[in-house]
């Protein structure tokens, strides 16, 4: 396992480095940011990762939703995933679940989780997300996109019904770069948090380019 993850004990040392194999995450959703943050979360470290999504691969998906390749279309997006993170990494136990987040959230026994992630594109969903991570005493780590913008945020104390104007919408076009670059921002929240190193929570990052086309961060704390 050393050698594995060797850069990273390199980063924070063999302790930390085997700590990681103690957590547990959630991600809602396995679409484009649900891929990229698996990729990137799933070859970590973290000895335990749950996927839920009820979804099936579309040929419109592959190009943002980097886990999927065209022999993956009409198979569920959440178990096509689990084998991708399986056979990238050998010491990570994902479960796959076929089923929305509703339906998760009324199982009779799901286990303990140390980080929520949201990885959906349904503001309905996400406080529904919320609402869970409240009752359980469990933060989770907000990300959404669209065109060329996207937000993230690392919610605890602050309600996402508190700040966002909770509807059913349809998202414009989007670019596969941006789903990766705020998927990327969330991974790097969550290694931080799961390694216990300070993040900033309830404070919203707004990532966007300028009318000249340059890149911006807008940073809100969150109303408590």
């Amino acid at each position: 396992m050393d050698k594995y993850f060797d850069r990273q004990i390199q980063l924070w040392g063999e302790q930390t480095q085997n700590n990681l194999q103690n957590k547990h995450i959630l991600i809602v959703g396995s679409g484009g940011l649900g891929s990229s943050l698996a990729i990137a979360l799933g070859s970590s470290g973290i000895g335990k990762i749950t996927l839920i999504d009820f979804d099936t691969v579309a040929i419109h998906n592959i190009h943002r939703q980097i886990a999927f390749t065209m022999s993956d279309i009409d198979k569920n997006k959440a178990d096509v995933l689990k084998d991708v993170l399986e056979s990238r990494c050998p010491y990570v136990q994902v479960t796959s679940y076929n089923i929305s987040f509703e339906e998760y959230t009324k199982l009779n026994s799901t286990p303990k989780i140390d980080l929520i992630l949201d990885a959906t594109d349904n503001l309905i969903v996400r406080d529904e997300i919320d609402k869970y991570a409240k009752k359980q005493n469990t933060p989770w780590i907000y990300g959404s996109v669209e065109q060329f913008h996207g937000q993230v945020c690392f919610f605890d104390k602050v309600k996402f019904s508190s700040i966002m104007n909770i509807q059913q919408r349809v998202p414009e076009g989007i670019t596969t770069a941006i789903v990766m670059q705020i998927a990327s921002f969330q991974a790097n929240l969550a290694i931080r948090y799961l390694t216990d190193l300070s993040v900033k929570k309830d404070l919203l990052y707004y990532m966007f380019f300028s009318e000249d086309g340059q890149m911006m961060l807008n940073q809100f704390k969150l109303p408590s």
